[in-house]
């Protein structure tokens, strides 16, 4: 799941160009070295934190948005920050798991957990996608990863993007066997528990969403405005090599771009404005998706707030090359859009008209979803100082 080995014109560790090359060159640098003990004791001595004595290996890819990376609103598209987002966490996660002798592997992404886009990034901006590994399982990896987008024109730098993914390590030789992980250091007991408390909990949240992934995305004939069907989309994508690892299955984060584009254009039809993502609930990846599949990406419109909307996308696989496999359920999502106007001020949603039962209920679990987060984010923010 990681990109192609650095081409002569890459730039080396510490820079981002250093020789004339293509403008959307990457580069994938080493986080600055630890700083030395009296550093780290003076800044603990003034209250402020650095990195810990032993911190799991941590990596930085950086690269400057294009045109071809932009929304229709000119900002780049959530999804190429998500593809980004797991590229980073596929190189980082995919090393850890080969660090020691033994059968050779590939990390393939299980998880996403919540992911805010706290902040529009530019065309003509830097990603800095950072990756570190903070928990590993016997055969799982957590990786939390940060966005940064920096104007190279004023220096200015800004927090964009902050997830947590999850991979498992599958045999080259056979990708359907899943390998242990090498275990991680950990500078504190405590880190070791809390992860274990993550890895729990979102193995929990993966079966529950499993279990109810029967749902499929029916069209429906002359709907009425607001309601489901009215603004439920569906794009059907052939995966071709370009859209592969090495080893022959789909990039999550292709996976995730695909899922995004389709999330939007429901937003669009429902609130017919500019539409921004501002959230991705837990993406769980349930099956592989191999070269040569048709994979179909339903989204549908599940609640509304006045200023936000959710939408439910549902990713199926259709092995068409190969008669023994039959249809099924390869990921899911709920994405939150918001609706903007020209000027990029937030406007108020068109309310959501659910018909049928299904429908109602949806929008129930969708408002308890909502309510859960609102709930969260005003506790994070009167525990602020």
């Amino acid at each position: 799941m990681a990109p192609p080995p650095p081409s002569p014109s890459m730039a080396p560790p510490g820079l981002i160009h250093s020789a004339p090359g293509p403008p959307d060159t990457c580069a994938l640098l080493p986080l600055p070295p630890a700083a030395p003990a009296a550093a780290l004791a003076a800044a603990a001595a003034a209250g402020m934190s650095g990195p810990a004595a032993e911190t799991p290996s941590a990596i930085q890819i950086c690269r400057i948005m294009r045109p071809d990376d932009a929304n229709v609103a000119g900002n780049v598209h959530g999804g190429t920050i998500l593809k980004m987002i797991e590229e980073a966490g596929a190189i980082i996660s995919t090393r850890h798991c080969n660090s020691q002798n033994g059968e050779r592997c590939v990390a393939a992404l299980a998880r996403v957990e919540r992911t805010d886009f706290l902040s529009p990034m530019c065309i003509g901006e830097v990603a800095h996608v950072s990756a570190e590994i903070t928990y590993t399982s016997k055969h799982s990896v957590e990786v939390q990863v940060n966005v940064m987008s920096e104007n190279i024109l004023t220096g200015t730098k800004k927090l964009t993007n902050k997830a947590t993914l999850w991979y498992v390590p599958l045999s080259l030789k056979n990708v359907d066997k899943v390998l242990e992980v090498p275990p991680v250091v950990y500078s504190r007991q405590e880190q070791e528990e809390e992860g274990r408390k993550r890895y729990e909990a979102q193995k929990l949240e993966r079966m529950e969403t499993k279990w109810r992934n029967g749902d499929i995305v029916q069209p429906v004939l002359n709907p009425e405005p607001n309601t489901v069907s009215y603004s439920q989309s569906s794009l059907i994508h052939l995966v071709g090599p370009s859209d592969c690892t090495l080893h022959g299955f789909v990039h999550g984060g292709v996976t995730m771009k695909l899922m995004d584009e389709v999330a939007g254009i429901v937003a669009a039809r429902h609130c017919k404005t500019n539409i921004v993502t501002a959230s991705v609930d837990a993406i769980n990846f349930h099956d592989k998706i191999r070269k040569g599949c048709v994979i179909t990406i339903s989204g549908r419109m599940t609640f509304t707030s006045n200023k936000s909307m959710e939408i439910e996308v549902l990713v199926d696989a259709d092995p068409v090359v190969d008669n023994s496999q039959k249809h099924y359920r390869a990921a899911s999502a709920f994405f939150t859009y918001v609706s903007l106007s020209q000027e990029g001020k937030s406007l108020p949603v068109p309310q959501l008209v659910p018909e049928t039962e299904d429908e109602k209920k949806r929008f129930e679990e969708g408002k308890g979803r909502y309510l859960q987060m609102k709930a969260k984010r005003q506790g994070h923010t009167e525990s602020q100082p």
